[in-house]
């Protein structure tokens, strides 16, 4: 081919395709003009916080009651105090921390809400690409037979060739009321309500692990009390039977003796049945096999009580408890899908654009005279679809009432938790100093009977009483000690457990 007459084809052929890109600019710039406009439905506005001052009915008192004994110390209320994101932290217990550690990096249910919260966000890059225009191009080739009674399409008359096309097309829907983009915002409110999943589950397993640790030491104590009651139970069965060699005692007593040590010795393996389970769940907890040995072990002398409470501001829960967010975003999608079922009543608006090129002959696909091109817009409005649009967007209305009933059931439910919890950390403390006084009694008049049993002074009925007494008494205590730990947990977790001050977390997602 000459030389001149090259340059004249590419002269051409950039001409060409230059007419057909500036097509294309013209619909995306049209398309962005005619987005631009408010999009239909309600605007979702946070709710207001509860203007209710405090979690109680009564002022919260300065202090709790104190005792001296491990577990026993005085707990302060400090207002407005601040969480860690590691609250466990404040028990004291390096093994403590330890195994919540492992549990983060390792528990599976926290791994899953991890995936949903990505998977929730590609869905809202997904999304996103709605507001582009589609871009496909195309390359076919086909064996055609034109009929002798028909014109051959080609300039040479020939009835069989082969055709090749190459062909892009652009295809745009305007989202001129905003429909797409409440799409959009539906898909983020989603991905921020399984953020806030991914805190709730954060939080019940690193409460849960605090917890089951307590409850295993709560039930070390349990056996180690057992154990010595039986020990004092077996000491006075000696003594019993010494006394009954001499004739000093019926047979009776000690068959009584005989039948009391045998049912305390009976609650030991339940005791120690669900200490093995405890530390099932503790391995669970971890990402573990119950069959692994977990060299974590729990007593309640190794664990501090804390003595500073914080009490976070009734207005600050609903920003801190995960469960509310959740609530809320369930309700910022269900103000969205209001929008997306207006805009669907309302015109559908389409761009479109497409540019090909047809040769018989691959090497000629795109030499002048081949090219083709298309322009074309369309708009849809519905006019009759049986009501089915109409009830769809009541339906959405109806979702979005619902959601609202539920968040503010949501904030009623957490400021109950929280009241509920801070009355039992008060009553623990109560609870704990009248166990203390009833254990150091029933020590005391255990300690009496013994040594009038052994003078003769007393009958066996008489110790008996006493050892069932301060046995009580001790497992009481024990249970006491126990609850003070596990509320103290529970106070932290119920006001949203610290997960704001996570620094690895900030600005990782889009969150308020």
């Amino acid at each position: 081919m000459p030389r001149m007459l090259r340059g004249s084809f590419e002269i051409e052929d950039r001409a060409l395709w230059r007419n057909h890109a500036r097509a294309l600019i013209g619909i995306v710039c049209l398309a962005v003009a005619l987005t631009s406009g408010c999009a239909v439905g309600p605007h979702f506005k946070q709710p207001a916080p509860p203007t209710v001052d405090r979690y109680t009915p009564q002022p919260l008192p300065a202090k709790t009651e104190s005792v001296n004994v491990r577990g026993g110390e005085s707990q302060h209320y400090v207002q407005g105090m601040d969480i860690s994101a590691q609250w466990w932290e404040l028990f004291q217990s390096r093994t403590l921390n330890e195994l919540v550690g492992k549990a983060i990096r390792a528990n599976p249910d926290l791994d899953a809400a991890k995936a949903a919260l990505r998977g929730a966000w590609e869905n809202v890059y997904a999304q996103k690409g709605a507001l582009l225009p589609s871009v496909d191009a195309g390359y076919g080739v086909s064996r055609q037979k034109v009929g002798d009674p028909l014109a051959s399409p080609l300039n040479n008359g020939n009835n069989i060739f082969t055709l090749h096309t190459a062909q892009v097309g652009v295809a745009y829907t305007l989202d001129v009321f905003g429909g797409t983009r409440r799409q959009i915002e539906g898909l983020k409110a989603q991905a921020d309500w399984q953020r806030f999943q991914l805190e709730a589950a954060y939080l019940t397993l690193t409460s849960n692990v605090v917890a089951s640790a307590v409850q295993e030491a709560g039930l070390r104590g349990q056996i180690a009390a057992t154990r010595q009651i039986i020990d004092i139970q077996t000491k006075s069965l000696g003594l019993l039977r010494r006394q009954f060699a001499l004739g000093a005692v019926a047979e009776a007593d000690v068959v009584a003796e005989e039948a009391a040590l045998a049912q305390t010795q009976a609650t030991l393996p339940p005791l120690e049945k669900q200490l093995a389970q405890q530390r099932d769940l503790l391995a669970r907890l971890i990402g573990a096999f119950p069959s692994e040995t977990l060299s974590a072990r729990f007593e309640l002398a190794s664990l501090q009580l804390p003595r500073e409470l914080p009490v976070s501001l009734p207005s600050k829960l609903v920003e801190q408890r995960p469960d509310v967010r959740s609530a809320e975003e369930q309700m910022h999608a269900a103000s969205a899908a209001v929008g997306v079922a207006i805009a669907n009543r309302l015109p559908n608006i389409t761009l479109g654009a497409d540019s090909a090129s047809n040769a018989v002959a691959i090497s000629n696909l795109f030499a002048p005279g081949t090219g083709s091109w298309s322009l074309a817009a369309g708009v849809t409005q519905p006019v009759f679809q049986g009501g089915t649009l109409r009830h769809r967007q009541r339906a959405a209305e109806a979702a979005y009432d619902q959601a609202a009933a539920q968040y503010r059931s949501t904030v009623l439910s957490a400021f109950q938790n929280v009241a509920d919890t801070l009355h039992a950390i008060q009553c623990d403390a109560d609870a704990l100093k009248a166990a203390v006084v009833a254990e150091q009694a029933a020590s005391k008049s255990l300690e009496i009977a013994h040594r009038q049993l052994e003078l003769g002074d007393i009958g066996y009925l008489s110790l008996l009483n006493a050892e069932q007494t301060y046995q009580q008494a001790t497992l009481n205590r024990i249970q006491a000690v126990e609850n003070r730990y596990v509320d103290t947990a529970a106070l932290l977790a119920a006001l949203g457990g610290g997960w704001w001050n996570r620094p690895e977390e900030i600005g990782k997602y889009a969150v308020r």
